[in-house]
């Protein structure tokens, strides 16, 4: 399975295509419309959120509600295309448009300079339209249609909010966060502004945010995704790009602003002693093989075990600043300070949208890769067939 995404953050709409999906899955428009409106949720999310309602709609590869197995294509409309057709058109526009609205003036800590020096563009609203986080809708959008595969087999993915600047929730609250029901999480983070399970916490990274707000500056936090309902198996240890915690990485780093990744205990296990870390292996004749901890977080040699899956992701502050930091114009090699594109001023409660549904679709595949069929029926046959064999092991 893969999908492409094409369009920019200010042209007429996102295309996605998504190859490989099996036929006869059900698609429910409304629970992919549902994903795109939590991404644009979230406080310290910017004036474009208000312009811009995302809906999808599905082109090709479903039909009266299911999927026909050929390719899926889902378009979504860019609102705000109507105010910028002169200068995002196909059609070069006049030149004292073209040359009033040329970008030359890289922001720190966006794909800029790197990316105007790469593709030999003058004009980096070449680079920006595309490189800007606008590109996680048709991501979301992908997320949401894999899920409804996996939904299929009892397979659930909730995500939440863990720390916002230096506003974090207590290892107490984290632990609860790890071990409760996937359904009460998304339950109390859907109410949350934050996507946060823990109140107080929550006040505290809505005040951080107002600081950072009112200082003309960004910040970042981490986000943790769970999945529940996963076979023993998905992935594999034979090489490396094979690997289903490698592939998760990958995806969460593959968000604009990640800078870093964790599984399971994470970082925290490079300061534990193995007896603490790792997670001991239990047998009954109800249960098969379980473990009573999970320390590596679903995954062991690239694979999953079957418990919880536990993915983190670390955001930096979003790079676009109300007080801008220094540049230097690509044409004059003057010092400016950075332009300004309309921006949030903190995306880590949407960003967590976005996590679940990278790894909705990493999860996904790797699931299809496992029960290849040509219709989710085989998939199922392929399924049931495993899970008998699992627990006869």
């Amino acid at each position: 399975m893969r999908y492409l995404t094409a369009g920019e953050s200010h042209g007429p709409q996102l295309t996605v295509i998504v190859e490989g999906m099996p036929s006869n899955v059900p698609v429910d428009v409304d629970k992919i419309n549902e994903q795109l409106a939590r991404r644009q949720k979230g406080y310290g999310r910017g004036l474009r959120m208000k312009i811009e309602q995302d809906t999808v709609h599905i082109t090709a590869g479903v039909r009266h509600g299911k999927t026909t197995g050929a390719p899926v294509c889902m378009v979504i409309e860019n609102k705000d295309w109507a105010h910028w057709q002169e200068l995002m058109g196909v059609e070069p526009p006049p030149e004292e448009v073209r040359d009033k609205r040329r970008v030359s003036r890289p922001r720190p800590g966006h794909a800029d300079l790197n990316g105007a020096i790469k593709y030999r563009q003058s004009d980096i609203r070449n680079i920006l339209e595309r490189s800007s986080a606008r590109e996680t809708a048709a991501r979301v959008a992908c997320g949401a249609l894999i899920r409804q595969m996996l939904e299929c087999f009892d397979i659930k993915i909730a995500g939440h909010v863990i720390q916002i600047g230096s506003a974090r929730i207590s290892d107490r609250d984290h632990q609860n966060a790890l071990t409760m029901p996937l359904e009460e999480l998304q339950s109390i983070t859907e109410l949350s502004p934050v996507r946060c399970i823990c109140k107080k916490t929550e006040q505290a990274m809505i005040a951080e945010i107002d600081l950072a707000k009112k200082e003309g500056d960004s910040l970042g936090g981490i986000v943790e995704v769970l999945a529940d309902g996963l076979p023993v198996g998905l992935g594999s240890h034979v090489h490396w790009d094979r690997k289903l915690d490698g592939r998760l990485a990958q995806a969460i780093m593959s968000i604009q602003a990640f800078k870093g990744v964790e599984i399971g205990e994470g970082f925290r296990a490079g300061q534990m002693r193995g007896s603490k870390v790792h997670d001991p292996i239990y047998w009954s004749k109800e249960r098969g093989f379980y473990r009573q901890t999970n320390h590596a977080g679903g995954f062991e040699g690239g694979m999953t075990t079957g418990e919880r899956v536990v993915v983190r992701g670390a955001m930096k502050p979003i790079p676009t600043l109300y007080k801008p930091l220094q540049s230097v114009d690509i044409d004059t090699k003057e010092p400016f300070f950075a332009s300004i594109e309309r921006s949030d001023n903190c995306a880590v409660p949407a960003a967590s949208v976005v996590a679940e549904a990278v790894v909705a679709w990493e999860l996904g595949v790797a699931f299809r890769e496992k029960f290849a069929g040509d219709s989710l029926e085989e998939m199922e046959q392929n399924y049931k067939s495993y899970q008998t064999y699992v627990r006869g092991f």
